[in-house]
């Protein structure tokens, strides 16, 4: 018996000035399965669901629903059809309770007119009990809980819509392990009920586990629908890259011997607030240094502090030997230090930028006449330079930068930094949310950059990261060092422990 199709994609094209985003893609969603959708940034993936739950509407093509074919289609529509897409950016509202956020522009009212709370915390109690979250008080303010149930309550909101079909764009990326196992083991249950998941995301090992079927884009083209079971991880990544890729990345070379090695950065009993407590370590000169630990350890507030973007409450930050206050950013600067942080678009891009005005933005001030002005020829060569060297993909510098893709974002980002030639790099999630062809060109910078003389501290939740990239991992528990590992014992249950444990008192 064939299996009943809830959604109908029909010739389905989608253009933008200059951008041809979408290419006739065809293809059936089956009613109750998990199908995943895989490919590199700017393959398609985003827009194909921007379009099926009504946030843009198709230059070509058919869309039909459960049946129905579909007319003016935008997103009221999509909700009233019970469809609902769970963005990799969440929508709630953090000063507002988890039951007003799910019943948002819904909230149940009595007899008078008056906001029901008893039913409200009700019915918001049997929905989270769906999604895993049975203990939270309906009452909790969303800013008081953890970004994974903060995922969970968005799920539990589109179930409050009694949604059919749900899209989830890179839901785990930024979850933990522990909390991207929750969240799959949520999707099982839901799919169990009969409810149908679109699920994009990067992390191949995941779409193994949970999906049925996988479709797989490049270039705005479906290329191909595979079934999950018998398909391999190298099988989906041929296809989304059109070659092969190496399994794993490895350096031209690693540091394995310190001896009479120079310490370019000296870190003493660094503490920021409640966040990092008596922090110590070395960097040395050419070293990629891991610091792996859970989300909340103070990875990225240790790398904050270091590039005085936050404010440190005690200890001491030394620079090829010279101590150093660390106050501002602009000191960081001065000293040949950058930061590359992990929220790309909150804390690096300028959006409504272009391409040449992202990459120039740091340097500028070097570009001005003696009259300050700012003539234009030196900031267009150098970001053309870098457009080139590190393979931005982009029509023109003159580009706005939000219609690159994730990948080419993160590389003029890092084309800002490179400019001024920093002897100590921060990378915090260098790859997240990248597909795995623009990890790959990420990975040579990176490579390039040790091998020349760039001391890297790098910040990754991704283990195979780690184990590629890095000399030595500093493993961070609760804002303390639990662990120094080395290369040659550089392994995957060492960081766990390191990262899941405290330090064993003397």
């Amino acid at each position: 018996m064939k299996e009943k199709c809830i959604y109908a994609i029909d010739h389905v094209s989608k253009r933008f000035p200059g951008v041809v985003a979408l290419d006739d893609v065809s293809m059936e969603v089956r009613e109750g399965e998990i199908l995943a959708v895989v490919g590199e940034n700017g393959a398609g993936k985003s827009t194909l669901m921007n379009i099926l739950s009504g946030v843009y509407e198709a230059t070509e093509g058919t869309l039909a629903f459960d049946g129905r074919i579909l007319q003016g289609f935008n997103p009221i529509m999509a909700k009233e059809l019970g469809i609902a897409m769970i963005h990799q950016e969440l929508s709630l509202f953090n000063a507002l309770s988890v039951a007003e956020n799910i019943f948002m522009g819904r909230l149940p009212k009595t007899k008078t007119g008056m906001l029901d709370k008893a039913k409200l915390y009700q019915d918001t109690r049997l929905l989270l009990q769906e999604v895993g979250l049975e203990k939270l008080d309906p009452r909790t303010l969303v800013r008081e809980i953890n970004v994974s149930q903060q995922q969970q309550v968005e799920i539990a909101k589109a179930l409050s819509l009694e949604a059919k079909l749900l899209i989830l764009d890179e839901p785990t990326s930024s979850l933990t392990p522990r909390e991207a196992r929750i969240l799959l083991q949520i999707m099982r249950d839901l799919r169990k009920k009969g409810i149908t998941m679109l699920y994009i995301s990067h992390k191949l090992d995941e779409i193994l586990e949970i999906s049925d079927r996988i479709a797989v884009f490049r270039d705005g083209k479906l290329i191909r629908i595979l079934d999950t079971a018998g398909t391999q991880i190298e099988d989906m990544i041929t296809l989304m890259v059109g070659r092969k890729l190496s399994g794993g990345f490895v350096r031209d070379r690693y540091m394995e011997d310190y001896e009479g090695k120079k310490a370019v950065l000296e870190v003493e009993h660094l503490q920021v607030g409640n966040k990092v407590k008596d922090v110590s370590f070395r960097l040395y000169e050419g070293e990629l240094l891991g610091l792996a630990g859970l989300v909340g350890s103070g990875r990225s507030e240790v790398l904050q502090a270091l590039f005085g973007a936050d404010r440190r409450d005690g200890g001491t930050i030394r620079i090829h030997g010279r101590e150093v206050k660390m106050d501002d950013t602009g000191e960081a600067i001065q000293n040949k230090m950058a930061l590359i942080p992990e929220g790309r678009k909150s804390q690096s891009l300028f959006l409504k930028f272009t391409v040449k005005e992202n990459i120039s933005i740091v340097f500028l001030k070097k570009t001005l006449n003696r009259l300050g002005l700012n003539p234009g020829g030196k900031e267009r060569q150098i970001a053309r330079e870098f457009v080139s060297r590190l393979n931005i993909k982009t029509p023109g510098i003159d580009q706005k930068i939000v219609n690159l893709s994730g990948g080419n974002q993160q590389k003029a980002v890092i084309a800002r930094w490179l400019v001024e030639k920093p002897d100590i790099l921060f990378l915090d999630e260098p790859t997240q949310g990248i597909d795995v062809g623009a990890k790959d060109e990420i990975y040579g910078i990176i490579n390039d950059l040790s091998k020349n003389g760039t001391s890297i501290i790098m910040v990754s939740s991704e283990m195979q990261e780690n184990l590629s990239l890095c000399d030595r991992v500093i493993t961070l528990y609760e804002g303390r060092v639990t662990g120094e590992i080395r290369r040659s014992e550089l392994s995957e249950e060492r960081m766990m422990a390191g990262m899941s444990m405290e330090k064993e008192t003397e």
